[in-house]
């Protein structure tokens, strides 16, 4: 029986502001600190134990008197969206920023998307993606059009109403879509946004989005992994924000209910490997639109299932509790912040000490727990022995 890793990054959980979050319009944000402010005070028991409040002041979440290893970590590159971020854990590190449209697309690439797909091309502008289908979700549906929009972030967001465009088309004008942006428009993501309903009771998103995100430019410690014959299980978006690369089974996790039942699912049933999980909503859901109550019951939902987890775990197993980047809801706006991210390790001599360092110390760390060496080149530093 071999050892097992299991890293779960709770997605836009951000820990306080970078040094550089000003150049990002992000100056003073703290998703955690504010959501807790915001809620007079977070109820998180199995988070408090491992030591969260040991890792920043957090109101309701005094310090742990035994905690794990704990700390914040900092990416190595530009960035603050789920692809930068899934990278920087595994040892990616984008070597400039990904073009992002403040303007919307240039109209020769909205008429190369309407050319590919057949399709009339609405909205192209920033927006956000409920405020996008509540005010072109009639026109889509009734047109079969689809609406795409964008964020500060790096991504390319197709919508279109699953009556009017079959999954499987939308699926594939977006694939088709990610091979155009490329050189000079290569985005970080095209995300497949699917929805339904109707004018009189209102529109909503399906559980079927789907990202196409560039395939890593450089080698990772999931690759590492691979070379050692260690299986990578992705569970939620994973998979796709690493184009497949370096994993060796998917693991559906739409949701977050979804995406907890498949992680318990996997610690009771495989004996050996690495278990890298996404928890979507309380960035998808919760964070972009601002819902602090939605969040902290996202957050508790979280904490309940790392308390069954923590019963289950051996002691070779490895357990990282992380984040990708922020989304600060006492911010101005409703996208990423560009903050520090939170760092729970649990493993076999951890000694409760503090850990801060590069995003890349977890790939590194899960490296050195699963094969006993370090993976060449690249970068991150293991904290565990």
């Amino acid at each position: 029986m071999g050892r097992r890793a299991v890293v779960v990054v709770l997605d836009a959980c951000g820990a306080g502001a970078l040094p550089d979050a000003a150049d990002y319009g992000d100056a003073g944000t703290n998703t955690l600190a504010h959501l807790a402010q915001a809620t007079g005070g977070l109820e998180l028991p199995a988070l408090q134990a491992l030591g969260l409040g040991s890792i920043l002041p957090l109101e309701g979440v005094p310090p742990a008197p035994a905690p794990v290893l704990h700390g914040r970590l900092h990416p190595l590159g530009p960035g603050k969206d789920s692809t930068t971020g899934h990278w920087e854990l595994m040892g990616v590190v984008a070597p400039a920023p990904a073009p992002t449209y403040p303007g919307g697309f240039p109209p020769e690439i909205v008429r190369a998307i309407e050319r590919l797909a057949g399709r009339a091309v609405l909205g192209n502008r920033p927006s956000d993606g409920l405020a996008a289908i509540e005010g072109l979700g009639e026109q889509a549906l009734a047109d079969g059009a689809l609406i795409v929009y964008t964020s500060q972030d790096s991504v390319l967001q197709i919508a279109a109403h699953e009556d009017a465009v079959p999954l499987a088309e939308l699926y594939d004008v977006c694939a088709r879509v990610r091979e155009l942006m490329r050189g000079e428009h290569a985005v970080g993501r095209v995300i497949a946004r699917p929805f339904a309903g109707d004018p009189a009771g209102g529109f909503a998103r399906t559980p079927h989005r789907r990202d196409f995100a560039l395939a890593p430019p450089s080698a990772s410690h999931l690759d590492a992994l691979q070379a050692a014959h260690v299986p990578v299980h992705a569970v939620g978006k994973v998979a796709q924000l690493f184009a497949g690369r370096g994993i060796d089974a998917t693991h559906p996790g739409a949701t977050n209910a979804e995406a907890l039942a498949q992680t318990g699912e996997l610690l009771e049933r495989i004996d050996t490997g690495f278990v890298f999980t996404n928890l979507i909503e309380t960035d998808q859901v919760y964070g972009h639109r601002k819902d602090v109550a939605g969040f902290h019951a996202a957050l508790r939902e979280i904490d309940a299932a790392v308390g069954t987890w923590l019963a289950r775990l051996r002691d070779d197993d490895l357990l990282v509790l992380t984040a990708d980047h922020g989304c600060d809801p006492l911010h101005p706006g409703t996208d990423h912040t560009r903050e520090h991210a939170p760092l729970l390790a649990r493993f076999a001599g951890h000694g409760g000490r503090r850990h801060d360092g590069p995003l890349a110390d977890v790939g590194a760390s899960v490296v050195r727990w699963l094969t006993g060496r370090e993976a060449p080149g690249l970068p991150g530093t293991p904290f565990v022995p």
